[in-house]
């Protein structure tokens, strides 16, 4: 968090906080090859390239389904979590940043049209804004936490 947002109101401090967190998962892919990316270093389907993946599933499930009323097969988005990690054959560290970088970039705007109050359906009660930013944010750090240990795992490997 930069010092400007310290004393800033909560949503510039909230949104100033989700913005940091997709800069982490981006940076998940710095400095990997195609290879390193795909690699898989962990029993589950997560890879560094898969994380990213994931969190532009992410974007689009809560911000372009809930909060957008978009309906998810319209998004394009698999029916489960899991798939959401599943790398396909034209998937490129480029390729996959761009569709992410897109996703966060279309989410902003969306966002930017509700207050934090504004409630929206999740499963079979309301959130506001205010959670769902929580909960992007909560995730988001999680899984770039993923990201940081996958990377000094190829790191590592590479330097040995």
């Amino acid at each position: 968090m930069s010092a400007d947002t310290a004393d800033a109101d909560e949503r510039t401090l909230l949104e100033s906080r989700l913005d940091q967190q997709r800069s982490e998962i981006a940076a998940i892919l710095e400095r990997l090859d195609e290879t390193q990316a795909r690699s898989r270093l962990v029993p589950s389907l997560t890879t560094p390239l898969g994380l990213v993946k994931h969190a532009t599933f992410v974007e689009r499930v809560w911000l372009h389904s809930r909060v957008a009323g978009i309906p998810r097969g319209d998004l394009g988005l698999p029916d489960t979590v899991d798939e959401s990690f599943l790398l396909e054959a034209d998937d490129t560290v480029a390729s996959v940043l761009v569709d992410y970088r897109s996703a966060c970039k279309r989410s902003r705007r969306i966002a930017a049209e509700h207050d934090l109050d504004e409630e929206f359906v999740w499963h079979d009660r309301s959130v506001s804004l205010r959670f769902v930013y929580g909960h992007l944010i909560a995730e988001l750090a999680r899984h770039a936490g993923h990201g940081d240990i996958l990377v000094e795992l190829l790191r590592a490997a590479r330097d040995s």
